[in-house]
């Protein structure tokens, strides 16, 4: 049955009927010639690209699956893919029927170039395989089995896509009928792994040259790298501080000196260097605030130059403005046509705009040039010495520094002093000539390091002082500025709680005269303050109830406590209570809480204290 239908398909598409299997051939590459040699199909009918000496299809064709350089031509999802009979030299190849569902395949492996063939006829060879699967591309290498099957390995791996189009059909040896000469092929994608092992080393290529690529690119936008910091010794510290003092070399000469420092080149002996390049660099100070001052000079010169500027445009505004007026006047306005005067209108709306734009920005720079101006008086005012006070923290701050300073210098010597005699001491004394000799330096040095001493000591004593005597104008200017504040709260007590005076003043008495009786008043005597203070003082739930800790705390700590043991108490509590907070309600309280110093030189330390049953007593 099965040879009956293969004979009268034989007889239905003759070897004469050249169309079908012509259209076969072109589709897959294959020059389409007939048994004379001669072309069937006219160039423009055959696949672009096709060189007929070759005989077959140019590796890069846009229009072969599998290529991916050109994507095909879109065709209709329902159209099915009609394939025809292919004719090769020794066999044929049948399609199988459109009807029946497409041959089943596997995933595809990376890299794949092997592809399995299977359902051979028993009589085909290798030379018939290679016959029907070389117009696929090249092959390199082709295992046949016993078992009527065989792996092909392409060149490349858009031949497996080609090769890949032959399954399903039907193979068939000459002309016979025979079963062994016939079988119906099946290709699918096979696993090979010295497929795998190329497309592995083809990846870690274009790896490599990714990284490369990427390495190249951060070398590129990567910042150069800093010079190299020569290593300390004597001669290079002895440049390095030359260099500290050059304005132009200072920077450089700083980098090299945090350098130093931060590798831990400061020892006993060489302290002294350190804290001399140190004081080098810190006289830099000074020079830099000058240049600050100078560029501020410059901007206000800069400002009064702009002002001036504006002030002539200004000038220039009001007599474009003039001429307009004088244009817009019945005798000059009459004689102007009506385009004319729209226009003129025009122009003199908008100068006026730009005129008052430009007024406004002179009153705004003369607002803040008054403000400041108001600022220099406020400071003249003793409601507003707030300034005094900080200034006088910063040379307290100052003195420290440099009273410590002075305190590190003379343990230097101190060192220095302590190494000299270990030397002197350990070094023997063989004659009293040598003694002699090698001993009077030694002796020199040590009482020009002792004399040394003395004036540091003398230098600190002096800086302490000058630190007791700034702290104690400092506690002055704070209880001035307590005081202060609380005239300003019973003033404003005063003028909210009396409607009957303002009632009076608006009446027909001046409020310059009341204000003017009420200031003697607040002068009267600095006692009462803690009772002002006291009126204002608590505003508020939260207050009353961090003065109550607060008195209990400071009641059992007689000798008084500072103020971050006391923050660290309350927190404890409540941890959103800051210590600014707790500072300005005892502050506001000096009949209850009082400040005072305990210690002496670097251990002083300011303590509040619990006073309220003084305060309390004295009522």
């Amino acid at each position: 049955m099965a040879s009956g239908s293969l004979a009268a398909e034989q007889n239905h598409l003759s070897v004469t009927d050249h169309g079908a299997w012509a259209t076969a051939m072109n589709n897959l590459g294959i020059m389409p010639v007939g048994i004379s040699g001669q072309p069937l199909v006219s160039d423009s009918l055959c696949i672009q690209r096709f060189d007929p000496g070759l005989g077959l299809i140019a590796p890069i064709n846009p229009m072969m699956a599998g290529i991916s350089l050109v994507p095909p031509p879109p065709a209709p999802p329902d159209t099915p893919v009609i394939k025809e009979i292919i004719h090769c030299k020794s066999c044929t190849l049948f399609p199988q029927n459109p009807n029946l569902p497409p041959p089943s395949m596997r995933e595809r492996p990376p890299g794949c170039r092997t592809v399995f063939v299977g359902g051979l006829p028993e009589n085909s060879s290798e030379e018939i395989i290679r016959e029907v699967f070389e117009p696929c591309g090249e092959i390199t290498a082709l295992r046949k089995s016993k078992k009527n099957f065989c792996h092909i390995r392409f060149n490349e791996e858009f031949m497996v896509d080609k090769a890949i189009y032959l399954s399903g059909y039907r193979m068939r040896i000459g002309s016979s009928t025979d079963k062994k000469d016939s079988g119906r092929i099946h290709v699918d994608f096979a696993q090979a792994r010295d497929d795998l092992y190329e497309w592995e080393c083809n990846q870690r290529l274009l790896a490599r040259e990714e990284r490369h690529r990427r390495k190249v690119h951060e070398d590129r936008l990567r910042p150069p790298s800093p010079p190299p910091v020569v290593h300390y010794s004597e001669h290079e510290a002895a440049m390095l501080a030359e260099r500290l003092k050059d304005d132009h070399n200072f920077s450089e000469a700083t980098a090299v000196l945090f350098t130093w420092i931060d590798r831990g080149e400061v020892n006993r002996r060489t302290s002294n260097h350190f804290y001399s390049m140190v004081q080098s660099a810190n006289g830099h100070v000074r020079r830099l605030m000058s240049e600050k001052a100078q560029h501020e000079e410059e901007m206000e010169v800069a400002k009064e130059a702009f002002k001036n500027a504006l002030l002539a445009i200004l000038t220039q505004f009001e007599k474009i403005t003039a001429v307009f007026t004088a244009a817009t006047r019945q005798k000059a306005w009459d004689h102007f046509s009506k385009a004319q005067r729209k226009n003129i209108d025009i122009w003199r709306k908008q100068c006026e705009e730009l005129r008052n734009a430009h007024s406004e920005e002179i009153m705004g720079i003369r607002r803040e040039e008054e403000m400041e101006m108001s600022d220099d008086d406020l400071d003249e005012n003793p409601c507003k010495r707030l300034r005094t006070q900080e200034n006088g923290v910063y040379e307290q701050a100052s003195l420290r520094e440099e009273n410590d300073s002075l305190r590190w210098q003379l343990d230097s010597y101190r060192n220095e002093v302590d190494l000299l005699r270990k030397e002197q001491s350990k070094a023997g004394r063989p004659d009293d000539d040598h003694t002699q000799t090698h001993t009077h330096s030694p002796d020199a040095q040590i009482q020009q390091l002792q004399q040394r001493m003395l004036n540091m000591q003398q230098q600190l004593l002096s800086l302490q002082e000058k630190l007791t005597s700034k702290e104690a104008e400092l506690e002055q200017a704070r209880d001035e500025h307590r005081y202060l504040e609380g005239e300003v709260l019973l003033l404003r007590d005063k003028l909210l709680n009396s409607p009957v005076e303002a009632l009076e003043g608006a009446n027909g008495e001046p409020h310059e005269k009341g204000m003017n009786g009420c200031v003697p008043s607040l002068f009267h005597s600095r006692d009462r303050r803690s009772d002002v203070i006291m009126r204002g003082g608590v505003t508020s739930e939260k207050e009353a109830l961090l003065l109550g800790i607060i008195s209990t705390f400071l009641h059992v700590h007689p000798f008084g406590a500072n103020l971050e043991y006391l923050v660290s108490y309350i927190q404890r509590l409540d941890s959103k209570v800051s210590a600014g907070e707790l500072e300005r309600l005892m502050v506001r309280l000096p009949a209850m809480f009082r400040q005072e110093l305990s210690g002496v030189g670097a251990t002083l330390e300011k303590r509040w204290k619990f006073c309220g049953f003084d305060s309390l007593g004295s009522v």
